[in-house]
């Protein structure tokens, strides 16, 4: 930062009541004037902006802070007083403002608080459940109804295997799976599982 490009906003406090007039930059450092600049007015610009911004405090502070930055990239243009830059840090202020509401309605509304979100664990927790839920469910079924069960879906055999391995025809073979997978589901859902 060039102390040719700041311009100090008080001047040193007197104790009179007269009014403060800027210095230039080549009096003052730019980390003097930031400091001061706060100091005049940081207090009312924040509560500005946290006012307009719905309480958002730390965005409030981010455009508090391009404001200061602002000003001090237009140092050597603002040959006002103490007091008639105040209006010009509010103007930027609420050009700032308005450019942020611009563009949170453009952005979708994200959540502020972690809480609300969800995260996926990796881990086999409901594929372990579900599995130990559906063998209670299958202790509740007939040794026949567990047989075509097995054979039809967990071997994955098709229904003319199915018939030639138990040597039964297979219209048998459809209405055994049937009504296993009824008495399957009735074991489910008395163990309140819905479907």
């Amino acid at each position: 930062m060039s102390t040719q490009q700041t311009t100090v906003l008080t001047a040193e406090r007197t104790g009179s009541t007269a009014p403060r007039t800027s210095v230039r930059c080549e009096d003052a450092d730019a980390e003097r004037f930031v400091r001061e600049l706060y100091a005049e007015h940081g207090t009312a610009l924040l509560a500005y902006a946290a006012r307009r911004l719905d309480n958002d405090w730390h965005r409030a502070q981010d455009l508090v802070q391009e404001t200061a930055v602002r000003a001090w990239r237009h140092g050597p243009s603002l040959s006002l007083s103490a007091d008639g830059v105040r209006p010009w840090l509010f103007r930027v202020l609420q050009n700032l403002v308005i450019d942020e509401h611009r563009a949170r309605a453009v952005r979708p509304k994200v959540p502020h608080q972690l809480d609300d979100v969800v995260i996926a664990v990796g881990d086999d927790t409901d594929r372990v459940l579900a599995a130990q839920l559906v063998r209670e469910a299958l202790a509740d079924l007939t040794g026949r109804q567990r047989e075509i069960l097995h054979v039809m879906y967990f071997r994955g055999l098709s229904v003319a295997h199915v018939s030639d391995l138990l040597g039964i025809p297979p219209g048998t073979v459809k209405s055994r799976t049937y009504y296993a997978m009824r008495a399957l589901k009735t074991a489910l859902i008395t163990r309140g599982v819905h479907d």
